[in-house]
């Protein structure tokens, strides 16, 4: 299962455009305006032309300062882009599992270790994660969705050639795949439509991209379990499930952006700018 809004930008594997999903008032989210992807510190020659075609004036990047570090994002010269970090700890599985691999073969006992290696040993389910997330997340989301109204104006960087939205992690399933469904939700994409496009990023990332992640832990000596392997590039339906039954609990994605600090007015321009 693909999304139908997913774009071959060489150097990435789950990068698509979150335009033509069903509303349930009718209707459907317009095209190049909000984009996801996976990070794009790889990006081929091919892949930046592909990428300064598209109408991307904001990149927002939730990974760690360590993601970052180790895999600069690629942007396209020739016009500006804004960049902002807003990063987001809950949902960096790789970067978890990096430092805890690290901890474990250098033999690392310090405090970073050891908790590298008890949260290894205890490893949270994807909605669990999830949850976590949003839990501590509702002020970074609510900028996002601020962003999209507002673009790079917003972005503290003027000047940018064009005003829509690119938001990714390291793989675009966890921070992202939950950012995404909170602003759907949030104007009103059809919940079945959120799922499939949450759960497309399995089946993007399915491949050398995976092949690399597991590779890395096997090459380590640790056995990928189940449960690793789902945290690592999986994306089942449940997960996002209990992520929005927790938004509905506290009174719905539209409270939760408003406990960030994303009024009324705010998310009527939201709802207008996703709207085709």
């Amino acid at each position: 299962m693909t999304t139908r809004g997913k774009i071959d930008v060489p150097g990435t594997y789950n990068f698509r455009d979150l335009g033509g999903l069903p509303l349930t008032a009718g209707g459907e989210t317009a095209a190049g305006v909000l984009y996801r992807s996976d990070a794009l510190h790889a990006l081929t020659p091919e892949g930046e032309a592909i990428f300064a075609d598209l109408p991307i004036g904001v990149v927002v990047d939730f990974r760690t300062a360590a993601e970052r570090d180790t895999a600069r994002d690629r942007l396209p010269h020739g016009r500006h882009i804004a960049d902002l970090h807003l990063p987001l700890l809950e949902g960096a599985m790789s970067h978890l599992v990096e430092e805890a691999l690290k901890a474990r073969v250098l033999g690392d006992h310090t405090a970073a270790g050891r908790a590298a290696e008890a949260a290894m040993a205890n490893l949270p389910t994807l909605g669990e994660l999830y949850v976590s997330m949003l839990e501590h997340g509702a002020a970074s989301f609510a900028r996002v969705a601020r962003l999209v109204v507002s673009g790079a104006e917003d972005a503290a960087s003027p000047g940018a050639g064009a005003d829509a939205v690119l938001f990714h992690c390291t793989a675009g399933k966890d921070r992202t795949g939950v950012c995404a469904a909170v602003l759907l939700d949030a104007v009103g994409v059809e919940r079945s439509a959120i799922v499939a496009d949450y759960a497309s990023s399995e089946e993007n990332l399915r491949g050398p991209w995976l092949a690399r992640m597991t590779g890395m832990v096997q090459g380590l000596g640790v056995e990928v379990t189940p449960g690793l392997a789902e945290l690592i590039g999986g994306t089942p339906p449940a997960a996002i499930e209990q992520a929005l039954a927790w938004l509905d609990d506290r009174g719905g994605s539209a409270a939760y952006l408003a406990s960030g600090g994303f009024g009324d007015l705010e998310l009527a321009a939201l709802r207008a700018r996703l709207t085709a």
